[in-house]
């Protein structure tokens, strides 16, 4: 029996049925931007493992970081105790993110960071005697699994409209209008400066990605909505919570996609690329305004502990992944990334069923007129030698920072290949002559 069938036996996978006959490919190591599939075969990967392995798979350096921790320990809880790594990591993050988040929180993965993140601002509005418990959201986003991020997800495209009855009800406003690098105009920001208006008292904050809405939609939108929306937090004192769990550590051109509007959040949740993709790390970081308030009202702390917090080997892997990236030419790598995806992707604007194609740093997005068949679709870009897993109606490359020109026009190539091999049957983009 072989790695696939032992797994349909037992293992269900994300977003998937159990005992579906869907597309599954066994991996048996991977390395720099390659993963060597059991069969023999091996593809160039295109989703950095959903966009944390920038460096590449099986770095010497980030290796090194795990086996010279583990030496020392592999784990210890943080409660009434502290150990290297975690300040080291937190003294690297207090440096290189927007001034003023001088105080960091470390939680377990993304959705944990951002319902930690939602505690932390409700706990803020209560410690200071405020009723604001509600969250302000724009449409479009996404922002984890769990019970309270499902809540301030897109509730149409967050995929979560199951769970509708059952999730907090938050103030969604319309989905961020212009697209990055065009100017916002009074007629954007009007129905925004109205929600704030007429609803400020009682949000406990705002909650939004940067520049960037992934998985709920692959969208960039414009620095100056970014910027209105912290001018109206200041004028409100409101909070403004910016996920940047899939932006964070250069995917959009900047460090944190904060810094294309030039504007400092007042909890920045961070999480995907921090440890490189080696482990599962979170981190939040608040302005001590923020923390301390919360500490000088009842009951005094902060009401949330994970068990792994700020696991050694997870914040070891983390500060040899930051100095990593911040020694190399990044910004010269993640440059050439987005020159390589808007020349190898552009051939899909002209395709009848692309709607758009869209580029911004080392994010590159199809996006169809109607959505993948998964079944028929997926095992295509796998015979084209890469790995590439779209999801909607979204054919997406967020590939390692470390891709050289000759693989990134391999994958820019097999997108076109097979994007271009599609038609639309049954409401859904399936491969001509497909079995359906």
């Amino acid at each position: 029996m072989d790695l696939c069938e032992r797994d349909a036996r037992c293992l269900w996978h994300p977003y998937s049925a159990w005992g579906a006959d869907l597309p599954l490919f066994g991996v048996r190591r991977a390395e720099g931007v390659r993963l060597y599939l059991e069969e023999g075969r091996e593809l160039i990967d295109g989703m950095a493992s959903w966009w944390c392995v920038i460096h590449g798979y099986n770095h010497p350096v980030l290796n090194a970081a795990i086996e010279h921790q583990l030496r020392d320990m592999a784990h210890v809880m943080f409660g009434g105790l502290t150990h290297e790594p975690a300040v080291a990591l937190a003294e690297r993050l207090v440096a290189i993110t927007p001034d003023g988040l001088d105080v960091v929180f470390f939680a377990d993965s993304g959705s944990v960071a951002i319902e930690a993140a939602m505690k932390m601002a409700i706990q803020y509005q209560i410690a200071r005697g405020r009723p604001g418990r509600r969250f302000l959201v724009p449409r479009g986003g996404y922002h984890g699994d769990t019970l309270h991020a499902m809540s301030v997800c897109d509730p149409v495209t967050g995929m979560h409209g199951l769970f509708r009855e059952v999730l907090p009800q938050q103030l969604f406003v319309d989905r961020p209008e212009p697209a990055f690098g065009q100017p916002c105009e009074a007629h954007h920001l009007a129905a925004l400066e109205a929600a704030f208006a007429e609803h400020a008292d009682s949000l406990a904050g705002v909650i939004l990605e940067p520049i960037v809405q992934g998985a709920g939609g692959m969208r960039f939108y414009s620095a100056d909505w970014l910027r209105a929306v912290r001018a109206l937090c200041d004028r409100h004192d409101i909070p403004l919570i910016a996920d940047e769990i899939a932006t964070g550590f250069g995917r959009s051109g900047h460090l944190f996609a904060c810094e294309h509007a030039g504007v400092t959040p007042d909890i920045l949740a961070l999480g995907k690329a921090l440890t490189g993709g080696y482990m599962t790390l979170a981190a939040l970081l608040t302005t001590p305004k923020i923390a301390g308030t919360i500490a000088g009202g009842e009951p005094g702390l902060f009401m949330h502990g994970p068990t792994f917090m700020a696991n050694p080997l997870a914040c070891a892997v983390a500060r040899a992944s930051i100095d990593l990236l911040l020694e190399s030419p990044w910004q010269a790598r993640v440059d050439a990334i987005e020159d390589g995806l808007r020349r190898g992707l552009a051939p899909c604007a002209a395709l009848p069923h692309v709607a758009e194609v869209r580029v911004l740093g080392a994010i590159g997005v199809v996006e169809l007129t109607d959505p993948v068949d998964m079944k028929t679709v997926q095992p295509r870009f796998v015979e084209h030698g890469v790995w590439v897993r779209p999801f909607g109606r979204l054919v997406y490359l967020m590939p390692p920072y470390v891709i050289d020109e000759e693989d990134l026009a391999r994958l820019c190539g097999a997108v076109v290949e097979v994007v271009g091999e599609l038609t639309v049957h049954g409401g859904r983009c399936v491969p001509r002559n497909a079995s359906i």
